[in-house]
């Protein structure tokens, strides 16, 4: 990848939805301060709803070229918007990396929060690189003697050999690609920029469905390559193209993660950006979809995304 593209990071775009991601708490899922849905109970729910499930997988974390946690009893921590929360029990963390602070914080439902500067060797440090909660209500001591790692403190976080880059997997995302024969039409100003009839669509957990378009039904002169790369966690890197004075006005995923292989190198475009009708009915971005940079698994670096895979060791 070229320098000019690794020093781009992906929070330059995050307004973007396409290279966001949700869940269970995060962007309009359930638990979400801005649900799309909602529970079909007589009383309403607590405006926070917190929730802890074991993850199932095996989880490591890597820093200072050594392992410093290993552990098939993680639990993931959700709490509204915030991406899960990975805690790892006290006894599955190497011995004398965690060195107590004194910074501490309250968590507004949880209570005191203690945090740690994490040592691999002298040359290895990251202050305040973990946090346990202390003082924990009862309702919550599934967290206790449990320790979360900044995510972007450490030098990566792997479930088995497969490194896992910008949060802990949200195993209530989900992704589905479906072929369409419907006719979808892309103009800016007068001219015509896409018009295909085998359009894909992309329904990704919580959003409206984003529309891809064959490059062999683009008028592929009008799309102007922006040096500008995005990255989600669940599609991979994202590249954009403006059209005319229209900056940024379609994207694409040149070459995704496997499980999404079906976008690979076709492009979509922004409906508040240039017009967009499907069977002559006007596209628009649906209201409350835009994401707001939150907390420290957010503003990835898109360098950190070509590293080599695997965890080695």
């Amino acid at each position: 990848m070229p320098p000019d593209l690794r020093s781009e990071i992906a929070g330059g775009l995050e307004h973007r939805i396409h290279g966001e991601t949700m869940g269970l708490s995060w962007q309009q899922g359930p638990l979400s301060t801005g649900a799309i849905g909602r529970f079909l109970v007589p009383e309403p729910l607590p405006k926070r709803l917190l929730y802890v499930e074991r993850l199932r997988r095996r989880m490591r974390v890597r820093f200072g070229g050594i392992w410093i946690a290993d552990s098939e009893n993680v639990l993931l921590f959700f709490e509204p918007g915030r991406y899960p929360v990975a805690y790892f029990p006290e006894t599955d963390i190497s011995q004398r990396v965690l060195e107590r602070t004194e910074h501490t914080t309250q968590h507004a439902d949880l209570g005191l929060t203690s945090w740690y500067s994490v040592r691999a060797d002298e040359q290895h440090v990251a202050p305040r690189g973990a946090w346990q909660h202390t003082s924990l209500p009862p309702h919550a001591n599934e967290l206790q003697a449990r320790v979360a790692f900044a995510w972007r403190a450490m030098d990566a976080f792997y479930e088995e050999d497969e490194r896992i880059v910008g949060h802990a997997a949200d195993p209530y995302h989900r992704i589905d690609i479906r072929r369409a024969s419907r006719n979808l039409v892309v103009r800016h100003g007068d001219r015509i920029i896409a018009d295909t009839k085998r359009p894909l669509v992309l329904y990704e957990s919580g959003f409206a469905p984003r529309w891809y378009v064959p490059r062999a039904d683009i008028d592929e002169s009008a799309l102007t390559p922006v040096k500008l790369q995005t990255f989600c966690p669940y599609k991979g890197l994202c590249s954009y193209y403006s059209i005319d004075e229209a900056r940024l006005a379609a994207w694409g995923y040149p070459d995704p993660y496997p499980e999404v292989r079906g976008i690979s190198n076709l492009v979509s475009f922004e409906p508040d950006i240039v017009s967009v009708h499907l069977d002559g009915t006007q596209l628009h971005l649906e209201p409350g979809q835009t994401v707001v940079a939150h907390g420290p698994d957010r503003n990835i670096d898109v360098s950190e995304v070509v590293h080599e895979p695997g965890g080695g060791g």
